[in-house]
């Protein structure tokens, strides 16, 4: 038998073990409802802040923007990193600045007979124009300016295209571009204060020199010859592929026959308008090697070309030809320079030891 108090004791015992069953969400042991409870809060109060949370986009690289001082210590934003300078000539300006005052006059042979003089421009259309430009650089291959204004003129009164070359027969152009006897041209300013205006003839120099797919040295016969030869076959070839015009990219142009890269890039700034690089011919392989242009010297004029382009601003490709050219024709002779009457004398490697 239990006492009263113990048989109370159980009583609220039962009582309290009924109440927490009743609570408990699931049976099992003490505690483990409750835990449950908490993890599944903890797990919704989580999804709340990851839905609640900003999206995080990639950030964008920036640019380091360095400044570099400027003049009088102050620093200037965005400015650009200094690149070093290559290899220039170190007095090229002041020589190119002489060469100009000197040439200021343009009365040279070039300037008046030269490629861009010797066709016609009133001729339509203008892939007439442009073979003509074509034509007369061909023809001043080891000629001077003189002679070859001549030749054009006699050509141009024949009605200069390529069909009418193509149909003239071969002694007729021989003749038409050899001169009977000298040529002389009219009363130039650069011929006026001579008292024996020279004689031109078709050959540029008599000494030997080198020419394109001709023998060094060949008599101005043969000369005439090749230049007929390779006349007939370039307008053939305009004619069949080209529509009677002339390319217009200097990989097309040399690949005509008698068409040399000098040639070619002349033809590309007078007939197209484009300066596709300089134009190097004697003259200005010539000046280039006496002024020290080079970082080397060179041995050919498509060598100093290469090596003027370099280091020469494009922006002065189109100029150096015909200022070199005029330059070479009046004072800076191949033979028995002038260098008493130029400005460069100083400047000149070439003068130091005259």
């Amino acid at each position: 038998m239990c006492s009263p108090q113990e048989s109370g004791m159980k009583a609220v015992g039962v009582r309290m073990v009924t109440r927490s069953r009743s609570r408990g969400p699931v049976a099992g042991p003490r505690g483990v409802g409750e835990d449950a409870v908490r993890l599944r809060m903890g797990e919704a109060a989580a999804e709340g802040r990851k839905s609640c949370s900003p999206v995080k986009h990639p950030q964008k690289t920036q640019r380091l923007k360095v400044a570099y001082e400027a003049p009088g210590g102050e620093k200037g934003e965005g400015t650009e990193p200094l690149v070093a300078p290559g290899w220039e000539p170190p007095d090229w300006r002041k020589q190119l600045e002489n060469i100009r005052a000197m040439r200021s006059g343009r009365d040279a042979p070039v300037d008046q007979l030269g490629a861009e003089h010797c066709y016609d421009p009133s001729a339509p259309p203008k892939q007439v124009r442009r073979y003509q430009v074509l034509l007369s650089l061909m023809l001043s291959s080891q000629t001077k300016d003189q002679v070859t204004a001549g030749a054009m003129q006699r050509l141009r009164a024949h009605g200069l295209t390529v069909d009418s070359i193509l149909q003239m027969d071969d002694s007729t152009l021989g003749t038409l571009i050899y001169p009977v006897g000298f040529w002389r041209p009219p009363a130039l300013p650069f011929l006026a204060q001579a008292a024996h205006p020279p004689a031109y003839s078709f050959v540029y120099s008599q000494r030997p020199r080198r020419a394109q797919a001709l023998p060094s040295g060949a008599p101005a016969g043969h000369r005439v010859q090749s230049k007929v030869k390779y006349i007939k076959q370039t307008s053939a070839i305009l004619q069949q592929r080209y529509g009677g015009d002339i390319p217009a990219s200097v990989p097309e142009l040399v690949a005509l026959p008698g068409v040399g890269p000098k040639m070619a890039h002349l033809a590309m700034a007078v007939a197209w308008g484009t300066v596709s690089g300089i134009a190097v011919d004697t003259h200005v392989h010539r000046i280039a090697g006496r002024l020290k242009w080079t970082k080397k010297a060179t041995k050919s004029p498509e060598k100093t070309r290469t090596a003027l382009e370099e280091w020469l601003p494009r922006e002065l490709w189109s100029e150096i030809n015909g200022l070199l050219v005029g330059f070479g024709q009046q004072t800076c002779l191949p033979v028995r320079p002038r260098c008493q009457a130029c400005l460069n004398r100083a400047l000149c490697p070439a003068a130091q030891g005259l």
